[in-house]
């Protein structure tokens, strides 16, 4: 069984709450929409410079992403 990153857990959330298309979050944040689908999976987690274009494209921080804050 797979542990659920924070990160997995909060993305995941806030894709819900915000109602974004991947296809969409991936073009402003210059990913395919294979990376988002693999952020969601937990296969992989964004470079700092993407989880900059996600934050502010989600318009989230990214200590809540984190998950160093609520």
């Amino acid at each position: 069984m797979e542990k659920i990153t924070k990160f997995q857990a909060r993305f995941n959330e806030w894709l819900k709450y915000s109602d974004v298309k991947q296809t969409e979050l991936a073009k402003a944040a210059n990913v395919s929409k294979q990376c988002i689908s693999d952020y969601k999976s937990g296969k992989s987690e964004p470079s700092i410079d993407t989880l900059f274009l996600l934050c502010r494209y989600l318009d989230v921080s990214a200590d809540y992403l984190l998950g160093l804050e609520d």
